[in-house]
């Protein structure tokens, strides 16, 4: 698979736990806290790692752009 294959999808799978994070904290309260626990915490640390992953792919766009000589 190509760089910007991945990164299509990869963006596409940000959007989706980044609106998850929003969605379990807008509706707190109508979760148990096991589903929170699942879904906000184990949500959050999936962004996390693909957030790391994301910056590895475009490492050398953030090279050129702000470590130019």
């Amino acid at each position: 698979m190509k760089r910007n294959e991945a990164l299509k999808i990869l963006n596409a799978v940000l959007l989706v736990l980044l609106i998850n994070q929003a969605a379990t904290i807008l509706f707190l309260s109508k979760l148990s806290h096991a589903a929170f626990r699942v879904l906000h915490k184990g949500g959050g640390a999936i962004l996390i790692v693909l957030i790391i992953v994301h910056f590895i792919l475009n490492l050398n766009w953030v090279k050129a752009s702000y470590f130019q000589k």
